[in-house]
């Protein structure tokens, strides 16, 4: 017999689990079914434990550089293995609180661990045994690094971004494939660590979505650190010599090749759609993801789709920010439409922070109207107290209104916020000027600008101004 919910999720990592506490308040009936472990690519192979590297890489950074603080430099004694040790126990510590299965069983939320396969479009088959009716399903399973066709790289071996967090330790030397926001935070990550980094990059520069100056600005950055940034690279195969793995390629159209003790590849994601039967129920599954509409809805009404495996944005953030429109608009009277205005971070230090359009799309849509603002970081009274002056707050306006911002700075990506709020809001940027900033922040240089907005504003009504008596 049939067990029957009101909505059925299949996948309980970012955006599972987030549907499902929203569900859960909502007193409708709620089953989780996961195949894996719960907490998904952010908890086990993503943002926690990357974001635990980082941390830990910052560290070795910092006493060895110390001297620019007014102290004394020391080497740091660097053993990976304790440094991944660290990583499984943030990781253990949050899969047995927050995202325990327990606490969401204590909602009302049903866990249920096994293989989901859509029957049809109100039925879900876990195991092919257990059948769940219900009357929306939300599939949230997420994505997974994507595999390059290179000749050997198979055969060679290689890591992702989910196998290198299951080792015991770093390798000793280290080769990416790819200059997007993952390569790019571990290749500093692991130089930082001393473990010897090259990327190898096939286009004219890394991060090729951000601001191009603030990532030319990132790229001296991290060659000054010591990663080996190559660009405009060809990768044609893969093969193993002496214990070591070798790329085999072209740079700027010169053949040669780079080696080190292991390989990571970073070329992308692709969804997690594989044995759904989502196709057999006219649910359209492209390279992407699964298609839906701005409410996040596949063809077939009573079935959705969030987060990466919908292949909108891939970002954890997203994830549950889509998970929790697509349970409002089930359950909800009216329209519940996703929105596109998603911020992103890329965690380096500096950390690149966006929001809305990049200079080139708004002059590309909007022409002379686009007004750009820049305060660089080397003006910023907390930035020059904190060593940290490379980088800048560039904000991108039309007629005024903010567009797109972009930051290289210390916690860029808690500063893009104020201003991804400004882009959705269509605020002007003269009206942040109201908003009073605290001193001394790095947040300062956005008020610095909104002033600069607000004076110039004020400039063109001075015939306003009352003087004498």
């Amino acid at each position: 017999m049939a067990e029957r919910y009101d909505l059925v999720i299949v996948g309980m990592g970012s955006g599972g689990m987030v549907a499902a506490e929203f569900a859960a308040t909502l007193g409708v009936r709620v089953a989780v079914v996961e195949r894996g472990r719960v907490g998904g690519d952010c908890l086990w192979t993503g943002c926690v434990p990357s974001k635990a590297l980082l941390a830990s890489a910052k560290a070795a950074h910092t006493m060895r550089h110390a001297d620019r603080y007014g102290l004394t430099a020391v080497p740091p004694d660097i053993d990976t293995a304790r440094v991944w040790e660290r990583i499984h126990r943030i990781q253990g510590s949050i899969a047995a609180t927050d995202d325990n299965p327990e606490r969401f069983a204590a909602m009302g939320v049903d866990v249920i661990a096994g293989h989901a396969h859509l029957r049809g479009p109100h039925e879900v088959l876990v195991d092919g045994v257990r059948r769940l009716d219900a009357r929306f399903v939300l599939v949230c399973t997420g994505s997974r690094p994507a595999e390059p066709d290179i000749e050997g790289l198979a055969e060679a071996g290689y890591l992702t971004s989910e196998s290198v967090f299951e080792l015991d330790r770093a390798p000793e030397s280290v080769v990416m494939v790819g200059g997007g926001p993952i390569a790019i935070e571990m290749a500093q990550a692991f130089t930082r660590l001393g473990i010897a980094t090259t990327v190898l990059q096939k286009g004219p520069g890394i991060l090729p979505r951000d601001d191009p100056d603030l990532v030319a600005i990132l790229t001296e950055r991290l060659r000054a650190e010591g990663v080996d940034l190559r660009l405009d690279v060809s990768t044609e195969r893969v093969t193993v010599d002496g214990g070591q793995k070798v790329v085999h390629g072209t740079e700027g159209g010169t053949a040669t090749n780079w080696r080190g003790s292991e390989l990571l590849v970073a070329v992308g994601r692709r969804p997690n759609v594989e044995d759904l039967g989502l196709g057999e129920l006219g649910v359209v599954v492209g390279r992407q993801g699964v298609e839906v509409d701005d409410r996040l809805r596949t063809p077939v009404s009573s079935i959705y789709a969030a987060g990466d495996v919908a292949g909108r944005h891939l970002f954890t953030h997203s994830a549950g920010y889509e998970a929790v429109r697509a349970v409002r608009d089930m359950f909800f009277p009216g329209k519940g439409k996703a929105g596109e205005a998603v911020p992103w971070c890329t965690f380096t230090d500096p950390e690149l922070a966006h929001a809305g359009l990049t200079v080139a799309e708004a002059t590309e849509r909007h022409g002379d109207d686009v007004e750009i603002w820049r305060h660089d970081l080397s003006h910023s009274d907390r930035a020059r107290a904190e060593g940290a002056t490379d980088g800048a707050i560039v904000i991108v306006t039309v007629k005024s209104r903010v567009v797109g911002a972009h930051i290289l700075a210390p916690a860029a990506g808690e500063m893009i916020h104020e201003l991804a709020l400004a882009i959705r809001e269509e605020m002007k940027l003269n009206a942040l000027a109201g908003l009073i900033h605290v001193y001394p922040t790095l947040a300062t240089g956005i008020g610095q600008l909104a002033a600069e907005a607000a004076y110039e504003k004020a400039g063109k009504l001075r015939w306003l101004v009352r003087t004498g008596r």
